[in-house]
């Protein structure tokens, strides 16, 4: 047997599920794009999407819920200066399709006589980071369910005060079609599966939850006993520690935060600050400072879509645009920001691979793919050694932040008090606050321990939710204020 070069490989498969079962071509697709560019338009494009979903989840032993779904559309987009027209449809056909394009091109004015014709065919250059299978199909059913049992027994084994576990196993297979008025063709086959595992322990009637879980761009066998193992793990360690949680302190004093997950304030604080959709109409913190300092030296920020497996990663993104591996800042000075088609376009840059949307019902935007600060020289154990009065932070569950001010708020789901660099015991209730352009420059002490997270995170903006890893080494941060319950 021979095989196709992946990028062709991915295109055959989009052609197979999204334009051959509704009798289209590439032709049809053409001719669309030629309808909107009939006005004066500076882009158009046109994404097709297949979605194929799975998810079980298991309580008090038992699996309550499964569910299956598929769905599939078009959207098609056209952009003249800042404005977007857009359309979608779950009914994909050549007059749909037409409809679509005829409404979106209202946008701008003709272009008077004569018709428009798109650009020539050129397929997009593709990364190939993940397999295309289809994770739905690399566990049969009866092997789901023993998963999540074996899941909960293990759970359960591990400390009598353990009574309650909830586990859920998800699975989706997504394939994407993108086609440009440049006449870029672009397609991409995305497998994702996660599992999660949550535990409440109870002792002396009091009662606390944790949570475990991880996944990425592969098949359910990626989940064997060692990881299952480490996920409830986490998750029942988390819970033991916050039975015999404190009342946080609260006041301004020295943070450390850990590796991995921790990450997530990184993110939220800074991240979100650093896309382009913000800086070019002035809103972010960071806004015109390219070139400046914006963080302490050693402090190096990326956003990178091209690691393998991921569940943040990206052969290309929802635009046809190749992932990329962006420099946002260097060594505490200010190297970019994200970048979509539109908002590089209006900023004079070239986009980062970083135009994303929640499906072919939503337009793209700018979003993080996976985004993590760099490791520095410092041993985790100094770090934490370090502190004299402060809180060690291993774990963080929501926050918000305000884009426009930089300042950030986030409860700490696992944390832990420490006097004369020594662990005295864990807190409950605390929350830190601050401002994360300030933050970044009271970053004092960086670890040698970068690490990602698991593979559970997930990015909401203006309504759309994606896949998104987070990352970094432990950080030590002078002067945080901390909202505590003592």
């Amino acid at each position: 047997m021979i095989s196709r070069e992946p990028t062709l490989e991915r295109l055959a498969t989009a052609h197979s599920l999204l334009l051959e079962p509704f009798g289209l071509t590439e032709t049809h697709l053409s001719r669309a794009l030629a309808e909107i560019r009939a006005h004066h338009v500076d882009d158009a494009d046109l994404y097709f999407q297949y979605t194929r979903s799975e998810g079980w989840s298991l309580e008090e032993g038992i699996v309550k819920t499964g569910s299956f779904s598929i769905d599939q559309g078009v959207g098609v987009r056209a952009v003249s200066g800042e404005k977007t027209a857009f359309a979608y449809s779950d009914d994909i056909s050549e007059a749909s399709l037409m409809d679509a394009a005829r409404t979106v091109r209202t946008i701008a004015s003709s272009r008077g006589a004569g018709r428009a014709r798109a650009g020539a065919r050129k397929v997009a250059g593709a990364r190939s980071l993940y397999g295309g299978l289809d994770p739905i199909a690399t566990l049969d059913s009866n092997a789901k369910v023993e998963l999540l049992e074996r899941t909960e027994q293990l759970a359960r084994s591990k400390d009598p005060r353990i009574v309650q576990v909830m586990a859920g196993l998800a699975s989706e297979y997504d394939v994407v079609l993108v086609a440009r008025a440049d006449g870029t063709l672009a397609a991409d086959v995305r497998p994702l599966v996660r599992l999660s595992v949550t535990v409440i322990a109870e002792q002396n009637g009091r009662r606390e939850m944790g949570s475990g879980g991880g996944g990425g761009r592969f098949g359910l066998a990626y989940f064997d006993d060692g990881r299952i193992e480490t996920y409830v793990g986490d998750a029942v360690k988390a819970a033991l520690t916050n039975l015999e949680s404190r009342p946080a302190p609260a006041g301004e004093m020295t943070v450390v935060l850990g590796p991995g997950w921790p990450g997530i304030l990184l993110h939220e604080a800074i991240g979100h600050g650093l896309e382009g959709d913000f800086n070019r109409k002035g809103s972010s913190a960071f806004s015109g400072r390219v070139g400046q300092r914006v963080a302490a030296p050693g402090v190096t920020v990326l956003d990178d879509g091209t690691l393998s497996d991921r569940r943040g990663s990206l052969n290309v993104d929802d635009e046809g645009n190749v992932s990329q591996r962006t420099v946002l800042i260097e060594d505490g000075i200010l190297r970019g920001y994200i970048q979509d088609s539109l908002n590089a376009r209006l900023m004079g840059v070239a986009p980062t691979g970083n135009g994303r949307r929640e499906s072919y019902a939503h337009v793209p935007m700018p979003r993080m793919t996976n985004t993590y600060m760099l490791g520095g020289d410092r041993a985790p154990e100094e770090i934490v050694a370090s502190i004299k009065k402060g809180l060690y932070a291993t774990n963080f569950g929501g926050g918000q932040v305000d884009i426009t001010s930089g300042k950030f708020v986030f409860s700490a789901s696992e944390a832990f008090w420490v006097e004369d660099g020594r662990i005295q015991y864990p807190v409950k209730g605390a929350t830190i606050v601050g401002n994360g352009p300030d933050a970044l420059t009271r970053v004092t002490m960086i670890g040698n321990d970068m690490s990602l997270d698991s593979g559970v995170g997930t990015c909401g903006k203006e309504g759309q939710s994606v896949p998104v890893g987070v990352g970094q080494p432990t950080l030590r941060i002078d002067g945080l204020t901390v909202g505590g319950t003592a």
